[in-house]
């Protein structure tokens, strides 16, 4: 037990020295076992994965694993991050084209984000089923940042709808917060049943939502 600590921390110099060297080969290893650790939390569930599963799962040893991640939350950071920080600037990216309406702007916003969850497979999907707040640490700067992006897709989502209804476009007799959290609703439940080879694409799956979507939420 006596040399645990230095062997540990001799590991995680010798990370930091390959990140920041940014070799090729150890990135394109490295991402491997995040999107390894990432099928891994979505099968069995982030609190049951171990990193012993990880590495066990890898064909390396726990001190291998080590060298390229840190602990089981670096994974899970690691894994979901690159997803939000996109989705959310390419949302905002949307929000700024002025000669959108404001329903095709809320239709692209849900073709935007259903398309994220098939080409991120399975990142957006574990941030979804984990619930990212109840692992990570809420008081760290990570977890308050992508806490802070996941609400600017809400309050993205809401801003349009009752922008719709403030322009005569939406009807008025749907709770803008109720309209708004079915999108989601139908958006986020496909974790528990699309995958990149489903029968359906990103962008069916979008127009079809969209369709039943509108349909109700038109005013007559």
């Amino acid at each position: 037990m006596a040399n645990s600590k230095p062997a540990n921390s001799n590991i995680s110099r010798r990370r930091k020295t390959a990140l920041n060297d940014g070799g090729a080969k150890y990135k394109a290893k490295r991402e491997e076992l995040i999107r390894l650790a990432a099928d891994l939390f979505k099968e069995k569930g982030y609190q049951t994965t171990t990193l012993n599963d990880i590495a066990n799962h890898a064909g390396m040893d726990r001190a291998s694993v080590y060298y390229y991640v840190g602990n089981k939350e670096e994974f899970f950071r690691e894994a979901v991050k690159g997803g939000v920080e996109q989705n959310a600037a390419h949302v905002q990216t949307l929000l700024d084209r002025d000669a959108l309406s404001t329903q095709v702007k809320l239709e692209q916003l849900v073709q935007l984000l259903m398309q994220s969850y098939s080409d991120s497979y399975p990142y957006m999907y574990l941030y979804i089923q984990e619930e990212m707040h109840k692992i990570a640490d809420a008081q760290t700067p990570w977890a308050k940042e992508m806490l802070e992006k996941t609400k600017s897709f809400e309050s993205a989502v809401l801003a349009l709808i009752k922008r719709g209804v403030a322009e005569g476009q939406f009807r008025d007799d749907v709770p803008a917060t109720l309209a708004a959290n079915t999108v989601f609703g139908m958006l986020n439940w496909t974790y528990r049943w699309y995958t990149p080879k489903s029968k359906y694409s990103a962008k069916d799956i979008a127009d079809v939502f969209c369709k039943i979507f509108f349909t109700g939420l038109q005013k007559p």
